[in-house]
């Protein structure tokens, strides 16, 4: 019973610092674009290479 008088304190401080780090992180920009991220893996940027045909190989 005594371990109580500990534990509930306590789990009522955790929720209210995890809460405040949820908020702090939303106020801060965390979760405002939650789609871009995943459909900017789907696009294709893979850029080929134009060789030029005036360009002279280079030697080493």
């Amino acid at each position: 019973m005594e371990a109580l008088y500990l534990l509930i304190p306590l789990s009522v401080l955790v929720v209210f610092v995890a809460l405040w780090i949820f908020f702090k992180a939303s106020d801060g920009g965390q979760f405002d674009d939650l789609v871009g991220p995943g459909m900017r893996i789907l696009q294709d940027e893979d850029r080929t290479v134009v060789d030029d045909p005036e360009a002279k190989p280079s030697s080493k």
